[in-house]
């Protein structure tokens, strides 16, 4: 009989063993527990299984061979010598992650975070002993649950923390329809680089892998890197990357502003596929550094302080391979015609590199009414799309079912066959030049330059005032400009 789990099972595994820490721990805590212990039950199991097959290959004596295993667990530091703790269950599980983490510096060094698991007032021992059970029930082996759909599961439990946590979610959860779009639009290819600067829990990184997976592709030889500000978020990207079956990676916790993690020398490392969800609106960097910026990162212009979108949007264009280089990023609609970012908007249409606009529904946004957009640049446009640029509204390309909103597959279909083809749709897509975009003061609101069809349904309030104190802060400026004139010629 099969003991292979099947994703329900799976799914209801995972998730029962956050209801047990309800009423314990704040729901935006669970990952940092959680987490953890599924990567720690998974590879105890997955040694396991390695040894069993090496004793009937090789005999006993090969058990110890490193190259034998994928990861080592040392001895004392297995999941059943934990499970077999009945006090101070929480320094044990701290000293298993210790060891392990130290038997295996390069891949696996702070992988488990940091979480107080020694702290009995929140973990009591029966509590953990509870979780230790509660996991121990299946063997999360690989032939019992493939990398893939452990993945799988693994992305499920993801998104069940974000809706349960709220307004921690969009620190580490993508709505993963939208990354799916962004993924199809760019294509990745067998053997190139792939990066992430704000990766949180790397969806977008594993979305690629899984695009090349579905093509029936190579996806072993991706090099995919990533960084990520958050230490815990982090660690839930290398333990994702990991449990996907992904081994050629490399994910660190540092400010991509900062601290750019991938740099040789005095340049940023390039890459061909840059996929992103940078941190919305963020006021707390440093501006005054961007100024002066030893990467060349401020070749647009420099954000304010209050508004560091363009800060993330330089980095991702300086962080393109010259020759292969694409992006696909989504941002708030404001970076598309907020006032203050009138002079680095038209800067970047100077350099010819956005390649498509495209509006996305509401609530796509995790936790956020707002619409989207996704923008796509290229360092080396194909030749017949230079000098323009596609804009697609596809607002109501949005399905919405039991509170969540999401992109079906005839969506991605619809939006992704205008992208390739650079087609012209009445209501929906418009290729426009750049010298258009910049008579209308670099504008690039979709509303612009793609006539809606039939179309009554109100915009966010955010983005209306926005707009009216941008177009009322243009009329301002020429009417005192026209004042100036008029009082010059008399």
């Amino acid at each position: 009989m099969s003991n292979k789990i099947t994703i329900d099972e799976l799914e209801k595994y995972l998730w029962g063993s956050a209801v047990l820490l309800r009423t314990h721990v704040d729901a935006g805590a669970y990952k940092q527990y959680i987490f953890p212990l599924l990567f720690f039950k998974r590879l105890s199991d997955v040694y396991d299984e390695e040894c069993e097959k090496i004793r009937k290959e090789y005999g006993e004596e090969a058990l110890d061979w490193e190259e034998n295993h994928q990861f080592m667990i040392p001895d004392g530091a297995h999941w059943n010598d934990v499970r077999n703790v009945s006090q101070d269950v929480g320094k044990a599980i701290k000293d298993a992650f210790h060891a392990i983490e130290a038997a295996n510096p390069e891949k696996l060094q702070g992988i488990f975070g940091d979480a107080s698991w020694t702290n009995k007032n929140r973990l009591p021992d029966r509590l953990l002993k509870d979780l230790m059970e509660h996991f121990s029930s299946k063997t999360l082996s690989i032939e019992n649950c493939p990398a893939d759909e452990l993945g799988q599961g693994y992305e499920y439990l993801i998104k069940q923390f974000a809706d349960d946590s709220g307004h921690t979610a969009q620190e580490f959860y993508t709505n993963r329809t939208v990354v799916n779009l962004m993924t199809e639009m760019l294509k990745p290819q067998p053997g190139e680089s792939i990066y992430d600067p704000t990766c949180g829990s790397a969806g977008m990184l594993i979305s690629a892998v899984a695009y090349l997976k579905q093509q029936e592709k190579e996806w072993r030889n991706l090099s995919i890197y990533g960084q990520e500000i958050v230490t815990l978020t982090s660690a839930i990207a290398r333990m994702n990357l990991l449990l996907h079956g992904v081994q050629d990676f490399e994910i660190v916790n540092a400010d991509t502003l900062k601290v750019p993690a991938f740099t040789d020398h005095s340049k940023l490392q390039q890459f061909d596929i840059v996929l992103a969800n940078p941190p919305y609106s963020i006021k707390q960097w440093d501006r005054t550094a961007f100024e002066s910026d030893k990467y060349g990162r401020s070749f647009l212009g420099v954000p304010p302080q209050n508004r560091a979108d363009y800060a993330f949007f330089q980095h991702i264009l300086k962080s393109l391979d010259p020759r292969t280089g694409r992006c696909a990023i989504l941002f708030p609609h404001g970076i598309l015609f907020r006032n203050e970012e009138s002079e680095m908007r038209k800067n970047l249409v100077d350099t010819d590199m956005v390649e498509c606009v495209i509006g996305i529904g509401k609530n796509l946004f995790y936790n956020s009414p707002m619409e989207a957009c996704i923008v796509i640049c290229r360092a080396v446009k194909p030749a017949d799309r230079r000098g323009k640029v596609l804009f697609i509204n596809a607002k109501h390309e949005v399905t919405r079912k039991n509170a969540q909103s999401y992109l079906e597959d005839s969506h991605i279909k619809r939006i992704t066959e205008i992208y390739d083809n650079y087609t012209v749709e009445p209501g929906f897509s418009a290729v426009v030049s750049n010298k258009n975009i910049l008579e209308n003061g670099a504008e690039l609101t979709i509303s612009l330059y793609v006539d809606e069809v039939n179309d009554e349904e109100a915009i966010p309030v955010e983005d209306a005032v926005q707009i009216w104190l941008d177009k009322s802060s243009r009329f301002n400026a020429a009417y005192a400009k026209l004042k100036k004139l008029i009082k010059e010629e008399e």
